[in-house]
């Protein structure tokens, strides 16, 4: 591990000023690996140290601290980020999965400290039947995380994303100052730090807004042939609001072409009397190739838990800890088709990684009311998502992907995308202005006020 600099440096004397905290502060030899390294094992940036805290008090002294010597700082959750973005080369990395508690609950909220995963906080609320109006797929990343870039999954196109669902958040900012925001109290901070990309504070605690969790879901596997009667079906689909959860992937076929399986899922009515639902009611009028779906009824919890027996067999064959070169992109309905069709004739399964899938769903534009989220102009969107996977032994194949991510953005933006930026893609100062636009100015602004100095996750490379 990287060694102390001198003593005319802006370490110099820093571990040992911070004597009282109650958790530790790891340097040296005590840095664990896991610091320098991420989901997507595309960057690889030791820090000067691993601060595993105990209180939001450790959070707010080292932050103060590193703020007065311009020492970086990231905080990291569950480790997800696939290109550095939680990463502090020559830095402080904070693990915040010490601060993963569940802190109080009722009917209608759930108070979580930043570094929970979102697992634990479904196995706190729905015991009580409540849940969160909106889930991320994989539910082991953090609370933190995904707030701080916006966080969709399949019950967006009902909900917005997890940022719409916050009733507040208690930050501490670039400068070390602990503060509760929502949307009426620091309005301009709460508003900076949902989607923000951790450039002005971190999330230590976040109130979660609930609603009822159906005890059984039916969910549909729903294969189409063509692509266009794919998205005529998802687009009705998504501004309906017929399902309760609504994803797809296109799938390689032998003979290089794609097919198209819509995931449709009917969350359980408080009527029980009306479960199961009328098959023929939700399915009737759409245009999948009849006799090929496939349907299952699941308790709610095992829906939502249904990615761990895939995890546990990625970490079994190692390709969990293989590069993984994703790319996410936000794409206008009315380019849908034409940015679809085109990446995908130039993907194959070889390029698309072992254990790599594509997702392509859509989201109404007006159901998200996250100011920094960057939308394209549609009143529908899609996540069109390559979630590659390189092997773990070829250098130029991870590049070749990196590479390619590039391309592909640069089409699909000149086509009206944007980027959901959790992306392996190397965007530089100029890129991530042009990316938030008209919002970029109140970023910048927000930047300045609440890290002065410029300290938080330097691994997402924005410049002011």
């Amino acid at each position: 591990m990287t060694d102390h600099p001198g003593a005319g440096s802006p370490w110099s004397r820093f571990p040992e000023e911070l004597t009282g905290l109650d958790g530790e502060l790891l340097t040296g030899e005590r840095i664990p690996r896991w610091a320098a390294e991420d989901f997507g094992h595309t960057v690889h940036a030791p820090p000067l140290a691993v601060l595993s805290p105990r209180s939001v008090r450790d959070v707010r002294e080292v932050v103060a601290a590193a703020a007065r010597r311009g020492i970086p700082v990231a905080a990291r959750g569950g480790g997800h980020s696939v290109h550095g973005q939680a990463q502090a080369p020559g830095g402080i990395v904070i693990d915040m999965t010490p601060l993963g508690r569940v802190v109080r609950m009722s009917d209608t909220e759930v108070t979580v400290e930043g570094g929970a995963l979102w697992r634990d906080v479904v196995a706190a609320t729905l015991p009580h039947g409540r849940t969160p109006p909106v889930l991320t797929d994989y539910l082991g990343t953090s609370v933190g995380g995904t707030l701080s870039v916006g966080g969709i999954g399949g019950m967006s196109h009902r909900h917005g994303v997890q940022t719409d669902c916050v009733l507040s958040l208690d930050v501490v900012t670039g400068a070390g100052e602990e503060v509760r925001c929502s949307p009426d109290r620091n309005r301009d901070l709460f508003d900076a730090v949902r989607a923000g990309l951790s450039q002005c504070a971190l999330v230590v605690r976040a109130t979660l807004r609930l609603e009822r969790a159906p005890a059984r879901v039916r969910r549909y596997v729903l294969p189409y042939d063509g692509l266009a009667e794919y998205l005529a079906d998802q687009h009705r689909l998504a501004h309906e609001g017929r399902f309760g959860y609504l994803e797809g992937q296109p799938t390689p076929q032998p003979d290089g072409t794609w097919h198209h399986l819509m995931e449709a899922v009917a969350h359980q009515p408080c009527d029980r009397a009306a479960w199961p639902p009328d098959d023929r009611d939700l399915l009737g009028d759409l245009a999948f190739r009849r006799g090929a779906e496939e349907i299952e009824e699941l308790d709610y919890a095992d829906f939502l838990d249904r990615m761990t027996p895939g995890e546990a067999l990625l970490r079994e064959t190692g390709e969990w800890f293989h590069p993984h070169p994703w790319l996410n992109l936000f794409v206008p309905g009315a380019a849908a088709h034409s940015v679809v069709s085109t990446t995908l004739a130039g993907l194959t399964r070889h390029e698309l990684g072992n254990s790599g899938l594509v997702l392509l769903y859509p989201v109404p534009t007006a159901r998200i009311r996250t100011p920094l989220l960057r939308l394209p102009d549609d009143d529908t969107m899609y996540l069109f998502a390559l979630l590659r996977t390189a092997p773990g032994d070829d250098p130029a194949a991870r590049d070749a992907m990196t590479a390619a991510n590039r391309e592909i953005y640069d089409r699909a933006r000149a086509a009206g995308a944007v980027a959901y930026p959790v992306n392996t893609l190397r965007m530089s100062p100029e890129d991530w202005r042009a990316h938030f636009g008209p919002v970029w100015d109140r970023l910048a602004r927000a930047r300045r006020r609440y890290d002065p100095a410029g300290v938080l996750t330097p691994g997402q490379g924005l410049a002011y």
